[in-house]
């Protein structure tokens, strides 16, 4: 959605008369929610097509920061801050900040509507200056022609703006207030954002995270890289649920480096999160212009930070900060995602399914030590009935062996003897409910890691991969790796987890034995 002034007219009437009407009282919870969503909803293609257009077109020269087109721009902006109804936030109130001489950072500020958690703050920035017409140290060629920089960042600054002009559509504000800031000289070296640290114009104490946007107009294959949510607790879990909506995959990368605005920030114990649709042949090019910008996938993105920076005005308390997120790489991953070593067999009777009618379960082998040696088990039988019942399917003989406690009976076809045999063993270990194990994470509260699932179980049926995140047991929430242990244990069937896999969330439901002893979390 856009406001008056140079983009007045090309609003869409997206959201029903019948909604706009239930904006006039406030909200609170699921209410709250729906309405938000709807209002995220608005943010469409085409607005984001006449943002990038404009701000990409050959009148602002590249917008290189200092410059004729990129001061020009500058002052196209501004107004646009002033017509969204943001208050000044720059130097000696107005929305600019210089430094550099002809350098120019713009400011507005949207504030909380909380009367205590509106001196808290969210910087959401990103940089609207390019390279001009590039040089040998900024361009990768051809030199000495415009670069418009349609991706590097009109796409970020126009998301931004519909970002801002969604925030006019609630007239119940988020509780935090936001400090919108587009940067100027980041490409010559992140210089807008760093002065601003250096030189804040709004009380340093009150930042309490921040969120970047940086070539967001190349959405491919619907994949989003958020970079800094190690930075954050609960960051990922955040950007998930905003993900929702949007459903797009998300690459959260571990990968940290002073390549953008979001790097000063994190680099003074801010807890920010960066949004970027990766890199491309256009790159410091004159060719990166509007037409090759994805700009339903600007507005997905746009979406998704609108809903990321609502929840987090919103939330009763602030994103602590990870000073370990620095320092961690694509190893503490593997190490933290790493599947665990499978358990030792409950049995130790390895088979293979032979197709035919009926369906052979056949014996590879017999586990060394395992109580189906010492049943008297061999290589090569065949296992014709479970505790009585024949075997057809190998879905509910999987889930009968693992549910199965105490002495247990099988009827076996051996090579050589002309009766079939029966054989009685006792597993080893508790009946399996679920079939997972997993570990947590300081960096995810409330969640926690799969490690293992265990093949032919409840949870293997249901889909469930190690990596994925657990959030919540029959919609309960859990605070601790116990608590979890405890819910998958005792809640009744079937079991239904919030499942999040790379940014996306999905259910899944698991019918369960019985309540059963509790699992143990793997180290």
């Amino acid at each position: 959605m856009l406001c008056s002034g140079w983009l007045k007219g090309i609003r869409a009437s997206a959201i029903a008369a019948a909604l706009f009407s239930s904006w006039l009282l406030p909200a609170r919870g699921a209410e709250r929610a729906e309405i938000v969503a709807k209002v995220a909803e608005s943010i469409t293609a085409e607005e984001t097509r006449t943002l990038v257009d404009k701000l990409a077109d050959d009148s602002f020269e590249g917008r290189e920061a200092g410059s004729r087109g990129g001061r020009a721009a500058g002052n196209l902006l501004m107004k646009q801050f002033e017509e969204f109804g943001l208050s000044p936030a720059g130097d000696d109130g107005t929305f600019f900040q210089s430094f550099r001489g002809t350098s120019r950072n713009i400011l507005g500020l949207w504030e909380g509507s909380d009367p205590e958690l509106k001196q808290q703050v969210i910087v959401v920035g990103a940089h609207y200056d390019h390279v001009g017409y590039g040089r040998a140290t900024n361009s990768f060629g051809p030199i000495g022609y415009i670069h418009n920089g349609a991706d590097d960042n009109a796409s970020g600054t126009a998301a931004i703006l519909e970002v801002i002009d969604a925030l006019t559509q609630l007239t119940e504000r988020p509780k935090r207030s936001i400090l919108f800031v587009l940067w100027d000289a980041e490409e010559q070296g992140l210089l807008g954002s760093q002065h601003w640290l250096s030189a804040p114009t709004v009380s340093r104490e009150r930042i309490v995270t921040a969120i970047n946007l940086d070539m967001v107009g190349r959405l491919r294959d619907d994949r989003l890289q958020i970079y800094g949510h190690r930075t954050g607790k609960g960051f990922r879990r955040i950007m998930s649920e905003a993900n929702r909506p949007a459903g797009l995959t998300i690459d959260f990368d571990w990968k940290l480096k002073a390549d953008s605005d979001h790097w000063p920030f994190i680099s003074r114990s801010i807890p920010t999160v960066m949004f970027h649709t990766g890199l491309h042949g256009d790159y410091h090019r004159p060719s990166d212009d509007p037409h090759t910008v994805n700009h339903e996938g600007v507005a997905r993105v746009a979406r998704v930070g609108f809903l990321a920076l609502v929840a987090l005005a919103d939330q009763p308390e602030t994103v602590p900060f990870r000073d370990a997120g620095r320092r961690e790489h694509a190893g503490t991953k593997a190490a933290l995602e790493q599947p665990v070593a499978p358990q030792a067999p409950r049995y130790g009777l390895p088979y293979r399914v032979v197709a035919g009618d009926p369906l052979q379960f056949v014996l590879t082998g017999v586990t060394v030590g395992s109580a189906a040696e010492r049943a008297g088990f061999r290589a090569g039988d065949r296992l014709v009935a479970f505790q009585g019942q024949p075997l057809t399917e190998e879905t509910s003989f999987r889930l009968a062996l693992l549910g199965a406690e105490g002495e247990t009976s099988f009827t076996v076809e051996r090579q050589g003897v002309t009766l079939p045999v029966e054989l009685k063993l006792t597993p080893t270990g508790p009946p399996i409910r679920v079939g997972i194990t997993w570990r947590s994470d300081d960096a995810e509260p409330g969640t926690v890691i799969i490690t293992q699932v265990i093949y032919g179980s409840p949870a293997y049926l249901a889909a469930i991969k190690t990596g994925d995140r657990i959030y919540s047991v029959n919609d309960r929430e859990f605070d601790s790796s116990d608590e979890f242990a405890q819910l998958i244990t005792t809640e009744p069937s079937p079991l239904v987890l919030e499942v999040e896999r790379d940014g996306k969330l999905r259910t899944a439901s698991l019918a369960v034995l019985p309540a059963a002893a509790a699992p143990v979390p793997a180290p």
